[in-house]
């Protein structure tokens, strides 16, 4: 989408953001009553919206105008600087302030947390524009951006190109991330009796050869099995990566290869584990309840890999080939060779959810906590 706005000067400003598709298919919006809250509807969709758009992010909302123009500046308001708790340090002037102010409150005290597994956070910020609309209208746009936030602000003057430069590495706080005490799979011979003993929560590092796909595959897999007809892969006893690698760029074995949404698989899950034999799953977001059903009856689990870092996964992928229906490009069936790929039980053998288990014990934990406190 371009927005363009003519204003005095003799200068160009582009900020330009490259949104995730995650937290775009995410979005959500309604024409409400005058008369409605707005802060009740907000807290009634940001439960709907999963774990798919990959908190902890920005929300953007989107108030009167059109049905289009709500979604717009609830878009547009993304763009700007987290300012939230200067907010808080002066205090609102206006009610679209008092309005941001609510709202980080409430939505982390829903518990939601870094990728939907409960915590403190679950919006860094809250963004709110309003526009005037006709007295009858009432319409609202809630926008979601990812903790991956790739925004570029750039200034022509006609002085020359403009070059940006990366941020420094010094800027961030120095982490480790230890695992000495993860559980190491060797995914060519697990057994469905050892992913059995495997708990919510638990760390796995994952090694040997991984199969991917997800909608355009998962739907070509499911019309051979109504048809009666071989599948061109073999899935018994294998994983599945819900992803759809990008092309690799000059010596890469493949390019950014992060996790999809896993819960538009789940209508795909029971036939997958049902007629194909498939062991497990790797994707990110929650999985639904049909899907969860599915995966305690066959004895199967659900791992997740980590939403919004698609270029840092990529890096335990050493190999890549395509095995079954290379015209679908990037959506075609691969498998890859992988080398401790990181991953966290979701769903395991016995249909426990730490996306169900982990936000509310984190909103019962800070029911009485002020969050701006």
């Amino acid at each position: 989408m371009v927005s363009v706005e003519l204003v005095k000067g003799s200068t160009v400003e582009v900020t330009l953001a490259a949104k995730g598709g995650g937290s775009e298919a995410k979005s959500k919006f309604a024409m409400l009553n005058p008369s409605d809250s707005i802060v009740d509807w907000v807290l009634k969709v940001v439960p709907q919206m999963g774990a798919g758009w990959c908190p902890p992010g920005i929300l953007g909302i989107g108030i009167g105008g059109t049905a289009e123009k709500a979604m717009q500046i609830a878009k547009e308001s993304l763009m700007d600087e987290i300012d939230i708790h200067e907010l808080r340090e002066r205090g609102a002037k206006n009610r679209a302030e008092e309005l941001r102010l609510e709202l980080y409150e409430k939505v982390n005290k829903l518990g939601i947390g870094a990728q939907g597994l409960g915590g403190l956070t679950t919006v860094l910020d809250v963004k709110v524009r309003d526009y005037p609309t006709h007295a009858a209208n009432l319409p609202v746009a809630a926008i979601p951006n990812c903790a991956a936030t790739r925004h570029a602000h750039i200034v022509l003057d006609g002085s020359g190109p403009v070059y940006l430069d990366p941020p420094s590495l010094d800027e961030w706080p120095k982490l480790t991330y230890d695992v000495s005490g993860a559980r190491r799979v060797n995914l060519d011979t697990v057994t469905r009796e050892e992913a059995a003993a495997w708990k919510p929560g638990e760390v796995l590092l994952l090694s040997g050869k991984l199969l991917t796909g997800r909608d355009a595959a998962h739907l070509r897999i499911t019309q051979m099995l109504n048809r009666g007809e071989k599948l061109p892969v073999d899935f018994r006893g294998r994983f599945i990566y819900y992803v759809g690698p990008v092309d690799p760029v000059r010596d890469e074995v493949v390019g950014p290869a992060g996790p999809t949404t896993a819960t538009r698989m789940d209508k795909f899950t029971r036939q997958m584990l049902a007629e194909t034999g498939l062991l497990g799953m790797v994707g990110k977001s929650e999985r639904g309840p049909e899907a969860i059903a599915a995966i305690k009856e066959f004895k199967a689990v659900y791992l997740m890999a980590v939403g919004g870092a698609a270029y840092l996964v990529a890096k335990a992928i050493h190999a890549s080939r395509c095995v079954a229906f290379a015209e679908l490009g990037m959506e075609a069936i691969y498998e890859f060779d992988v080398r401790d790929m990181p991953v966290t039980v979701a769903v395991d053998s016995k249909g426990t959810s730490v996306h169900e288990t982990g936000p509310a014990e984190w909103k019962q934990r800070i029911a009485g906590i002020p969050i701006l406190a």
